[in-house]
């Protein structure tokens, strides 16, 4: 698809909807605020006071109050978690870490579906591919949740809700948004970043649709870092176009059928490595998504259907050839509550899940016949909400792997509201099972005696509500013993089995005040200690605070600061002719502190609003990963505009 034409049909439909706005002058009645409530910790609605885990909920208002931010970036002020990259140039591949896990622990899930690329490193999903404007509400549940979510959910899971019908009949959304990027050296404040789209949706008394798309264009930035300030590398290129249409249909009350079909492209060149410039290599992926949701209530409960199959096509062209992978996945999860009592519910269900992948190159031939396997995971899970404050949560998994056999895991969840004080108890211990991924098995850095990674989480906490629950504390200990992690060797570039026990600990604290009607400030810390395996660029220390001050009905600012700790960062290199023995090195990567502010217009009340965005505002030159370049003073410039 041309990125032009969405640019400029995206301008089109822009101004268009501004004339339209500015005559009509229609202020929208806002919809009453509902109660939170949470669904990742028993797949259906819970208000989250009943909730026994600890999940962070990323509203549609708290990702307003980030205009122009990824979803990288998002996740990135979440306590616990780290998303190695997202600092780096627009398109530079990602590491999502939670709680010290590496990324084949967290599962991702797109309104409830899982999402994975099965010819990838660890079978995880590729956060480039989403688009924050396409993004409704995130929820960030940590702790092992392999009972609910199965293999791969072993540190936590991110349950990422896409925006959805309105209630009217027609409805739609015009954004359009530009800024700089570039490097704390280089200080070129001209226009490369370009964001765009819109959408449609509408909703009736039996149907509703939505449709969007999505075009993103930057350059600016080397992804590799100069070694010396007298080199000037060339700047890497990154180009994304998001697409998605849902459909559903309600026949009556208890009925509901929904559609999704989804295309998402990225394009973005790359270096040969730490300090390495190269001008010709470059990746393209191609996901095609598609899915079907029922759901019917009856007197006691909800059946519900999450069925989809996704295709990734991904090619390389890397050191003069090119790689080509193709990947295939298909997931089919049902599962119904049934109350048993008002305050008792049990949820029962059976996923299936299947992956194959293959991969051509000069080098490599893994044919789809041989490179696949399939999970089969009946579950239960029970969930009781007493009337007293306590509240009890615990469930078994039986997963049938078609390559590593049975494997039984559990979740242990009580919880408890001291009732007449503000203090509520959470504690929790729970088991998660990792299958390897087939490139870990397959690929020439594979290993087909691979063992499965068992995991078991033990934490315990508490939630405080002080100040008629303007103030909110809470505080979590973890500890993570994972047995047979799998590793990476840098000597022999082989993934192995590491033999005993691979140990995580720390706690999160988080903390947000309602100062006053208008000013809102929120802070977390995370402290993470962990073994050699585990510990590769993630921090031991890391601070997040905002602000966020309504000065007028129509004036808001907002500020955030970060501070990231020394990290610990293995590499390798080669010696001299003519044996070139690989030798492995390790450097501690500096702390850094970030501090980025935005301020937000709204010209027409709930159709027409402006923002403006600095990120590093004090233009520090950090490291984020060893031999990459890392983005200076930006501003971003933006515009929003609700049919």
């Amino acid at each position: 698809m041309n990125k032009k034409i969405v640019r400029i049909s995206a301008l089109f439909v822009l101004i268009s909807t501004c004339a339209l706005a500015q005559k009509k002058g229609i202020v929208l009645p806002v919809a009453d605020e509902l109660k939170e409530v949470v669904i990742s910790d028993s797949k259906f609605a819970l208000p989250k006071e009943k909730s026994g885990k600890v999940i962070v909920k990323i509203t549609a208002d708290d990702l307003r109050k980030r205009p122009g931010q990824s979803v990288a970036a998002v996740l990135s002020t979440v306590a616990g978690v780290e998303v190695n990259g997202n600092q780096s140039r627009n398109g530079k591949d990602l590491g999502l870490f939670i709680r010290g896990g590496r990324g084949h622990q967290v599962l991702i899930l797109i309104d409830g579906v899982p999402v994975t690329d099965a010819s990838g490193i660890s079978l995880s999903y590729d956060l480039r591919l989403l688009s924050a404007d396409q993004v409704e509400s995130i929820e960030v549940m940590k702790g092992a949740a392999s009972t609910l979510y199965g293999s791969g959910a072993a540190t936590g899971v991110i349950n990422i809700t896409l925006k959805k019908a309105a209630k009217k009949a027609i409805a739609g959304n015009v954004y359009m948004n530009v800024g700089t990027q570039t490097t704390a050296r280089d200080k070129d404040y001209s226009a490369q970043d370009y964001n765009q789209g819109f959408s449609f949706n509408g909703k009736s008394e039996k149907f509703n649709y939505f449709a969007s798309l999505n075009s993103t264009e930057t350059t600016g930035i080397s992804e590799a870092k100069p070694a010396l300030d007298t080199e000037n590398f060339e700047a890497d290129h990154f180009s994304r176009v998001n697409s998605i249409v849902k459909f559903g249909f309600t026949p009556n009350k208890k009925l509901a059928l929904d559609f999704f079909a989804s295309y998402d492209k990225i394009k973005n060149d790359f270096d040969s490595g730490s300090f390495a410039d190269n001008a010709d290599n470059f990746a393209s992926s191609e996901q095609y998504r598609v899915g079907f949701s029922p759901k019917y209530k009856y007197t006691n409960g909800e059946i519900v259907l999450n069925a989809s199959a996704n295709v990734m096509d991904r090619a390389l062209f890397n050191y003069g050839s090119f790689s080509y992978y193709k990947s295939r996945s298909v997931n089919a999860d049902l599962f119904n509550k049934y109350s048993i009592l008002p305050e008792l519910f049990l949820v029962t269900g059976a996923q299936f899940q299947f992956h194959e992948m293959s991969n051509k190159s000069d080098y490599v031939d893994i044919r789809t016949e041989l490179a696949h396997f399939n999970m089969i995971d009946p579950y239960v899970t029970a969930v009781y909400n007493s009337d007293f404050g306590f509240n009890f949560n615990a469930g078994a998994r039986y997963t049938i792997h078609s390559m590593f056999g049975n494997n039984w895991v559990f979740n242990l969840n009580p919880s408890y509201a001291i009732p007449n004080t503000p203090v509520k108890l959470l504690a929790s211990y729970s088991s998660a099972f990792i299958a390897p991924s087939l490139y870990q098995l397959y690929s020439s850095y594979g290993d087909l005696n691979l063992s499965p990674e068992k995991d078991k989480t033990l934490e315990a906490g508490f939630e405080l509500e002080l100040l008629n629950k303007k103030l909110n504390f809470t505080a979590i200990a973890f500890l993570r013993d994972e047995i047979d992690a799998i590793g990476f060797d840098l000597s022999t570039y082989k993934y192995y089995s590491l033999a005993g026990v691979n140990k995580a600990r720390g706690f999160e604290t988080m903390f947000s005040y309602q100062l006053t009607s208008k000013l809102k400030w929120s802070a977390n810390y995370t402290f993470t200690e962990m073994e050699k395996q585990s510990r590769v660029l993630n921090p031991k220390h890391k601070v997040n605070s905002a602000i966020d001050f309504q000065a007028t009905e129509r004036l808001a600012f907002g500020a955030t600061y970060q501070f990231v700790s020394d990290r610990y960062n293995e590499f390798s290199t080669y010696g001299p002719a003519p044996d070139f023995e690989t030798i492995v090195n390790s450097e501690i990567l500096k702390d850094y502190q970030l501090v980025n502010a935005n301020i937000r217009y709204t010209v027409i009340k709930n159709r027409l609003n402006l923002f403006a965005a600095a990120d590093n505002i004090l233009n520090k030159d950090f490291v984020e990963a060893r031999g990459f370049s890392t983005k200076g003073r930006n501003f971003k410039l933006g515009l929003n505009i609700t049919l």
